[in-house]
């Protein structure tokens, strides 16, 4: 990357800069390889949060199935990271996994889980899960239940008999595309051997044309997963690699210090032949001292996530484009590389962070207001659908990572709580699961690529050219309300 004009005299955020367009070799979106290059099996540049509001084992298979990442978060117990672990490795790559609801679930329940959206739906079977299943009653597309009273019952509104695919004949996604058009329908079971085992929309069909799932070495999808720097660090970093875990994340909220320095070398004298992950960090001094104890991938910013008030409560911190581009450079001569961790909040600081030279780029509240996303669809007075999400130093967070302390040391630990402990995370009507967030995010770096003359990420970092810009400028490039 370079600057155009003059050098920068303060350290910068996303909105303080932008890209230029240079002469390009590149003319189609469809020329351009997102994947990282930085030893992970992602082949997309995003990353999923380890919080515990963003990141489960439903959204990471989903995005692991489109080759980005997602990080489980360290506050599980060790047998539920274990458990979503396994979840993940489970579920298949060449189709969706199955939502299954009995018939004599209510429409309400249903939204529970999934808004009325077009491209998803529930299958309606007898049996709780799909290996249960007794007997598929039929596929109740999400869009039916906009219109159906809340008690009624999902086998009373489902049409009978399910067009299905067999699992054998998904060898071909335009096959698949083909297959579901004709039958002029808005998704097929997927079924092996007369059981289901996952579904298919025309939507997934097109999207597996265009991504590289990332999985590991036996096909299967990949995961991350995240622990703290306290107690018994490589016990756990052992366990969670015992379990399938292909990228482990070594996570403090100040990277820089000894604790996290000894968890590491800790971590990496158990050789486990992973791609370790250690932060968060801004400086380059942070890179050195992280690298040289066993750290592969740096995670990159102190302050700059929706959901954390670090800045405002201690003036730690610093603006996330500098901090992610001195970092950048001083990983890249140690043979390591940058996680930029939060302050994305559209598609271009997802292309300004990888132009810094960042190798992905990690997603917390952005990704926390889709159906994936743990937690339950809550509607608020408007009707307007959301999740809740709090950030990992908040008073919430410290009250479920230190439950099982006795009262009086609970409440010492809350006295020192940072970050919102709830927020309502909107879902994007348009965009209400995280697949098409990520046709969002992609369409726009793939954009960005375009008119810098690059088809892949180390050729990013290296064509990116950055203008600074005034506060007005960045408002200019803001599309104007409808109603102007």
């Amino acid at each position: 990357m370079e600057f155009s004009g003059a050098q920068p005299t303060v350290d910068l955020t996303y909105s303080d800069v932008f890209l230029v367009p240079r002469r390009s070799a590149v003319t189609s979106r469809l020329q351009v390889d997102l994947a990282p290059h930085d030893g992970t099996p992602a082949t997309l540049p995003l990353v999923a949060a380890n919080m515990n509001s963003v990141t489960g084992p439903r959204i990471a298979a989903v995005l692991a199935r489109r080759g980005a990442l997602g990080v489980l978060p360290q506050d599980l117990p060790l047998q539920e990271l274990d458990a979503a672990i396994r979840d993940v490795k489970g579920q298949p790559v060449l189709w969706d996994t199955p939502l299954v609801l009995p018939p004599e679930a209510s429409v309400a329940d249903a939204l529970r889980l999934l808004p009325a959206a077009v491209g998803h739906g529930i299958v309606v079977a007898h049996g709780a899960a799909p290996v249960a299943v007794e007997r598929i009653v039929g596929i109740l597309p999400a869009t039916r239940l906009a219109t159906a009273l809340p008690d009624a019952q999902l086998g009373d509104l489902v049409h009978r008999g399910t067009p299905s695919i067999d699992a054998d004949d998904i060898g071909s996604e335009r096959h698949a595309f083909d297959v579901i058009t004709e039958a002029d329908v808005e998704m097929v079971t997927v079924i092996r051997h007369g059981h289901l085992v996952g579904t298919l929309s025309a939507r997934s069909a097109l999207r597996a044309t265009l991504y590289r799932p990332a999985v590991d070495a036996d096909g299967r999808l990949a995961v991350a997963a995240a622990v703290g720097i306290n107690g018994d660090v490589a016990a756990k970093a052992a366990a969670l690699a015992a379990a399938g875990v292909d990228v482990l994340v070594v996570d403090t909220a100040h990277g820089h210090q000894e604790g996290m320095l000894r968890a590491l070398q800790e971590v990496a004298a158990l050789g486990l032949g992973l791609p370790i992950v250690a932060g968060n960090i801004v400086t380059a001094d942070g890179v050195h001292d992280l690298v040289d104890a066993g750290a592969s991938i740096l995670k990159v910013g102190v302050g700059p996530g929706a959901m954390c008030t670090t800045r405002m409560m201690t003036a730690v911190g610093r603006p996330q484009f500098s901090a992610v581009l001195e970092t950048a450079q001083a990983a890249a001569e140690a043979g390591a590389h940058v996680w930029a961790d939060g302050g994305v909040r559209y598609p271009r600081d997802v292309a300004l962070a990888l132009a810094a030279g960042a190798a992905s780029v990690m997603v917390g509240s952005w990704f926390a207001g889709t159906i994936e996303a743990p937690g339950e669809l809550q509607r608020d007075a408007d009707g307007r659908l959301f999740k809740e999400s709090w950030g990992m130093a908040s008073t919430k967070a410290v009250q479920a990572r230190f439950g099982r302390l006795d009262a009086y040391e609970r409440a010492r630990k809350e006295l020192f709580a940072e970050g919102i402990s709830s927020s309502k995370i909107y879902l994007d009507p348009l965009r209400p699961g995280v697949e098409d967030l990520l046709d969002m995010i992609t369409s726009g770096v793939r954009s960005s690529f375009t008119y810098a003359g690059a088809a892949t990420v180390p050729e990013f970092h290296e064509r990116a050219l950055v203008g600074l810009q005034s506060a007005a400028g960045y408002e200019e490039g803001k599309a104007l309300p409808v109603s102007w």
